[in-house]
């Protein structure tokens, strides 16, 4: 399956006339197989070992051409840092407002979200971004936190 992913994605590099370099496809084969939400930073030094030339800036430049192709989303967790996401499969995220942690949640009903929208809205929806807010189990655990009512306690509620 992630070869899959990974032949599709570097097929669209492709159709948009961008060349195939192998600190692309490293990196992304790297967002494929790690389900981590890796910022940047954390790319690189996990790959610089791999690929001695990687530079910072060639992994900021190639995620940011990813994002622009829609092959990688943004994440912003909590932390002030930005976190990446390989988009390949429709999922969304389940951020702790504690930590900061983001879990993939897949979910083959979310293929209505944007047929739904579309039909409410009238509008021609591309995509969506979808995030929902709360405490992972560990957090739960170290902040003995039980039940929803407990948040409000917290002052963890997240509003939108």
């Amino acid at each position: 399956m992630a070869e899959d992913m990974l032949t599709q994605a570097l097929q669209q590099l492709k159709d948009h006339k961008i060349r195939v370099t192998p600190q692309r496809q490293i990196i992304l084969n790297y967002l494929i197989t790690h389900h981590n939400h890796p910022s940047v930073e954390t790319i690189y030094q996990e790959l610089a070992t791999k690929l001695p030339n990687l530079s910072l800036a060639t992994v900021y430049n190639t995620l940011k051409l990813f994002v622009d192709l829609g092959i990688v989303i943004e994440l912003q967790n909590g932390d002030a840092g930005t976190h990446y996401d390989f988009f390949g499969r429709p999922h969304y995220h389940v951020v702790c407002e504690n930590c900061g942690k983001i879990t993939d949640v897949f979910e083959p009903d979310l293929r209505s979200v944007d047929a739904k929208a579309a039909e409410l809205s009238g509008y021609l929806v591309t995509g969506h971004n979808m995030e929902v807010y709360g405490l992972c189990p560990d957090c739960q655990k170290l902040l003995n936190v039980t039940k929803t009512t407990d948040l409000k306690r917290l002052k963890l509620t997240h509003s939108e």
